[in-house]
């Protein structure tokens, strides 16, 4: 049985902070959110990562930890697909003796929930209008302080978070976590129609205690997009103890980010085995702390570092309206956007990821290796966890883009070499006709399509930057100026594909050319592609993205 050690500086984890999940279309959200569910709209502000991308947040009238649930609105974003390594349900507290008025309210709203009961409690479980699971736990929680505004009768509110249900190959890895490293106590197993359900609760005594775990071994992963969760996000007390767990779990193997100032808290990242992404996050300054409770929602608040473009954000952010106060908020009118035609012009079949391409102003290029596809290297675009990105991943005829080694003289190779590169070339060209030029756009690619990237980019000057998981030059004769391209590239030693000879060779030439180079030679990487090389690679792709700013 996992038992907890408590790290130096640490007690046990209340429970849960706040909920961060991928929308479409944001008068919608904030119309369900508020209208129907009767949360008010504590904060608008934007993804701090990313700010053309709006970043809602709702709860109770302050918007207390435990209570908020956050968006981050891409209009016109494909809908996500559940599967193991993600949250896929945010259940709220409800008053036991609401549940006759929230079954009528919901019908009232056209929506369709399901009843269950779960660890002995009633539950309902229906959809938003992007497709994530909301349930209702009826089970008299403690109460949180409510908006007066509520559409929602105080009797019947919502009283912040139960629970959050995630899906995953292994629930041992969840649990050495959330036990082992935060202190949760682990309540028990039922049966759950997709497999064992486990719970595990807070230390807290408020709001937002448990976390459940349900076990899928053998099923996909999902695959994000709008109604995705993006992460959850746990409660510690202050920055000190933050600090000790990112301490703690950076000694454990987590890799934590370092901290990130998101205004209203503080917050590290970090994945479990399975895949889900967590947060911890601290419960102060709140959101409070820049407008007075009375304010809350009615404007578009940003952090001081972006206060310079904040006409840019205004003009670039969609038009919404706070019906709290009948406030307009943003200057972009949707309903006038032009059509824009997908990638994949001359035949190219080209799949996407990310933000929505008509709304995107960076990209990323990623080129699949032999017997790879493009839907196995768009994967990377969860690892990379960038919502300012944009990301499309050509699929080779047959799934190779040349038929010999990549060391093989030149003529072997043709014409499948040119018409690989032109396939690249094509789907720049659509980029750049959506407004993205080669300067805003990083190639990436693993094996075969690293090689193929390397290639491209050494005919190509111009580009934002080049990611080569285990790759090499095919050709050593260019001599086109690079100078200041961002290139990252890694590899094992004794990868059999990829001579290390030839990769240092790649590196030299790329650095006489001017090229930033960043080289890892990896020993025991073996023809794969791991957490160091994912990280540098985001960093490469922030370098790029930050020119925007």
């Amino acid at each position: 049985m996992t038992s907890h050690s408590p790290a130096p500086g640490t007690s046990p984890v209340q429970g849960l902070h706040h909920l961060t999940v991928m929308a479409s279309d944001p008068q919608r959200n904030v119309d369900f959110y508020t209208q129907v569910l009767g949360q008010r709209l504590v904060k608008v502000t934007v993804n701090f990562d990313d700010p053309g991308t709006y970043h809602f947040y709702y709860g109770d009238q302050t918007g207390q930890p435990g209570t908020i649930m956050t968006h981050f609105p891409w209009p016109g974003a494909r809908r996500g697909v559940r599967g193991n390594g993600e949250v896929v349900a945010l259940a709220y507290s409800v008053p036991a003796a609401s549940h006759a008025y929230w079954h009528d309210r919901l019908a009232g709203h056209s929506l369709t929930a399901t009843a269950s009961t779960r660890f002995g409690q009633p539950v309902l479980t229906f959809e938003d209008p992007d497709g994530t699971w909301i349930e209702l736990a009826f089970d008299d929680g403690v109460p949180v302080q409510p908006w007066p505004a509520s559409p929602v009768p105080a009797d019947h509110e919502l009283r912040g978070f139960h629970s959050v249900t995630t899906w995953v190959r292994d629930t041992d890895a969840v649990r050495q976590l959330l036990v082992g490293q935060l202190g949760f106590t682990e309540v028990g197993t039922e049966a759950d129609p997709q497999g064992p359900r486990t719970r595990f609760r807070g230390s807290g005594d408020g709001v937002g205690l448990f976390v459940d775990v349900v076990e899928r071994p053998g099923q996909p992963r999902g695959t994000f997009g709008a109604g995705s969760v993006h992460h959850v996000a746990l409660r510690t007390r202050d920055d000190a103890e933050q600090e000790a767990y990112m301490a703690s779990l950076s000694e454990a193997g987590y890799r934590p980010t370092p901290v990130q100032d998101r205004q209203y808290f503080h917050s590290i990242y970090f994945r479990e085995p399975n895949g889900v992404l967590f947060e911890i996050a601290t419960d102060a300054p709140g959101f409070p702390d820049d407008e007075p409770v009375g304010e809350l929602g009615r404007h578009l608040k940003l952090p001081a570092w972006f206060e310079p473009q904040r006409a840019q954000i205004e003009a670039h952010v969609p038009r919404i309206v706070n019906r709290e106060y009948g406030v307009t908020i943003g200057n972009r009118d949707l309903n006038s956007q032009p059509a824009q035609p997908e990638p994949g012009a001359d035949g190219v079949q080209v799949l996407t990821a990310g933000r929505p391409l008509a709304d995107a102003r960076v990209a990323m290029v990623l080129l699949h290796g032999r017997g790879g596809t493009a839907a196995d290297i768009l994967s990377l675009e969860r690892e990379f966890n960038l919502s300012a990105f944009t990301y499309l991943a050509p699929q080779a005829d047959g799934n190779t883009w040349y038929p010999q080694s990549f060391l093989a003289p030149l003529a072997q190779n043709q014409p499948h070499l040119d018409r690989a590169l032109a396939t690249v070339d094509a789907v720049m060209g659509e980029l750049a006709a959506q407004g993205i030029p080669a300067s805003r756009v990083v190639l990436g690619g693993f094996s075969q399509g690293a090689c193929l990237a390397l290639e491209y980019a050494s005919r190509t000057p111009g580009l934002g930057g080049v990611v080569a998981f285990s790759g090499g030059l095919i050709t050593l004769d260019r001599t086109a100026d690079l100078s200041g391209t961002p290139v990252f590239m890694g590899v094992d030693p004794r990868d059999g594909h990829i001579p290390l000879s030839r990769f240092e060779e790649t590196v030299a030439n790329l650095r006489a050319r001017g090229a930033d180079v960043d080289a890892r030679v990896i020993p025991g990487l073996g023809h794969t592609i791991n957490a160091d090389e994912l990280n540098a690679a985001r960093a490469l792709m922030n370098r790029v993205a930050s020119t925007l700013e």
